[in-house]
C-alpha cells in the first residue's frame, strides 16, 4: 500500500459511487433519489464543517465509533467485548438513552462528522437508537451487527432509510463462522443477507481477520461468495487476544504487510466494493487515528475513549459535547504524545497501555 493513503478520502468518494450505483436502477423511486441527492450535499457540507473548524484550531473526525448497548443476543468464542465485561446480559439503567444518543448524532452533524460506526453488543437490540440515527439523514451509519436479529420489522425500517448501512459480522465459511458465533448463525445470516440483495439494501461484512484465517477470507473464492450475496462494504479487522493463550491468533507483521499488498490488490481490480482494514489501514496514515484523530469511541454508559479497544475514558457525553470530548485531558495528551505514532506489535497501538492512559486522564 502507498504511503500517504487517505481512508477517509478513500471512504468517501467509494461509498457515494456505491450508494449510487446500487440506486441507479430505481431513481424513479423519490426515496431513493432523495437519500442520493442528499447524501452527496451532506458530503460537501460536512467537509466545509471541518474545514470551519480546523480554521479555529479544532481538528473534527469524520468518523465516531459508538457502542450503542452492552447486551448481545450472542456468546461468540473469543469475544473481547464480553471477555472484558464491556458486554453482558445484564440491564443496566447507566446506558445513555436514546435521547442522549439523538443529541450526540445532532452534535455529530454539526460539527462535520460523516460516519458513526454503531456497535454493542449487538446494536439491533437498541431500535430507539437506530430510530435516532435514521434522523439524521447527513450522517452515513454502518451497523456492526451479528446478523440474526434483522426481522422483517427491522428490515423495513433500513429499507425506509437508506443511512442505516447493516455489516454482518461473517467468519467465513458455515463450518468457521458457526464454530465462533454458534450453530445455525451462518444459515441465518446469509439468508438475512440475500433478502436484503432482493430489496436492494446496501450492506456489508465483517471479518475477524486471524493468522489462520487471513488468506482465506482475502480470497477470490470468499469475496465472490460475499458479492454474490450481495455485500458492498467489507471490513477486516484484526482480532485482538480476548482469551489467554489466544494471542499468536493475532495478526503481527507477516500479515499486516500480506494484507497492506492484497488490499492493493483488491482496491485496483474496482469491483464494486470497499475494502476496509482496521487497524491495518492506520499504519498509512501516520500512525493510530484513536483519540480524535481520526476517530474515537464512546461506550454505552456515554465515556469518550480513545478507541474501543483501550476503555478508558475522562470525559462523559452524557454531560459534555462533543468538541468538549475531544478536548479532553487525555485526548489532547494522548494526540500529543508518541502513543499513537510509530510502529506497533500487535493488532492495536493502544492495547494493554490501560495504566499509561490513566495516567494522562484528569486535570
Amino acid at each position: 500500500m502507498t504511503p500517504g493513503f487517505d481512508l477517509d478520502q478513500y471512504l468517501t468518494q467509494n461509498v457515494e459511487s456505491i450508494v449510487k450505483d446500487a440506486l441507479a436502477a430505481s431513481l424513479k423511486n423519490p426515496k431513493e433519489t432523495a437519500f442520493l441527492l442528499s447524501f452527496a450535499l451532506a458530503g460537501k457540507r460536512a467537509a466545509a464543517a471541518r474545514t470551519r473548524h480546523a480554521e479555529a484550531g479544532n481538528h473534527i473526525p469524520s468518523f465516531l465509533i459508538a457502542s450503542i448497548t452492552n447486551r448481545c443476543n450472542l456468546h461468540c468464542a473469543g469475544c473481547y467485548a464480553r471477555a472484558n465485561s464491556i458486554c453482558d446480559d445484564a440491564e443496566t439503567t447507566a446506558l445513555l438513552t436514546d435521547e442522549d444518543w439523538g443529541r450526540i448524532f445532532a452534535e455529530a452533524s454539526d460539527i462535520g462528522v460523516s460516519f458513526c460506526l454503531l456497535a454493542g453488543g449487538e446494536p439491533m437490540m437498541r431500535r430507539g437508537v437506530l430510530e435516532c440515527a435514521a434522523k439524521r439523514r447527513e450522517i452515513l451509519f454502518p451497523v456492526f451487527t451479528n446478523g440474526t436479529l434483522l426481522s422483517e420489522n427491522m428490515l423495513e425500517l433500513i429499507d425506509q432509510n437508506r443511512n442505516l448501512v447493516p455489516i454482518v459480522s461473517i467468519e467465513g465459511d458455515e463450518r468457521q463462522t458457526d464454530a465462533r458465533r454458534g450453530a445455525g448463525t451462518y444459515g441465518k445470516l446469509t439468508a438475512n443477507m440475500d433478502r436484503m440483495r432482493e430489496k436492494g439494501i446496501l450492506f456489508g461484512a465483517s471479518v475477524t481477520l486471524t493468522t489462520e484465517n487471513i488468506t482465506t477470507v482475502t480470497g477470490d473464492a470468499f469475496l465472490s461468495q460475499l458479492r454474490a450475496l450481495g455485500a458492498k462494504v467489507a471490513f477486516f479487522v484484526d482480532y485482538v487476544p480476548a482469551d489467554a493463550g489466544t494471542e499468536a491468533l493475532a495478526p503481527g507483521d507477516a500479515e499486516r504487510e500480506y494484507l497492506a499488498r492484497r488490499l492493493d490488490e483488491l482496491r485496483a481490480v474496482q469491483d464494486g466494493m470497499i475494502y476496509v482494514s482496521f487497524p491495518g489501514d492506520e499504519q498509512f496514515s501516520d500512525g493510530c487515528l484513536a483519540a480524535g484523530r481520526g476517530f474515537f469511541h464512546i461506550n454505552p454508559t456515554g465515556g469518550a475513549e480513545p478507541c474501543p479497544f483501550s476503555p478508558v475514558s475522562d470525559t462523559n457525553l452524557k454531560h459534555t459535547s462533543l468538541l468538549s470530548a475531544l478536548e479532553s485531558p487525555l485526548f489532547t495528551r494522548l494526540r500529543a504524545s508518541e502513543l499513537l505514532r510509530g510502529h506497533h506489535s500487535g493488532a492495536c497501538a493502544l492495547f494493554g497501555k490501560d495504566e499509561e492512559l490513566a495516567a494522562m486522564c484528569g486535570d
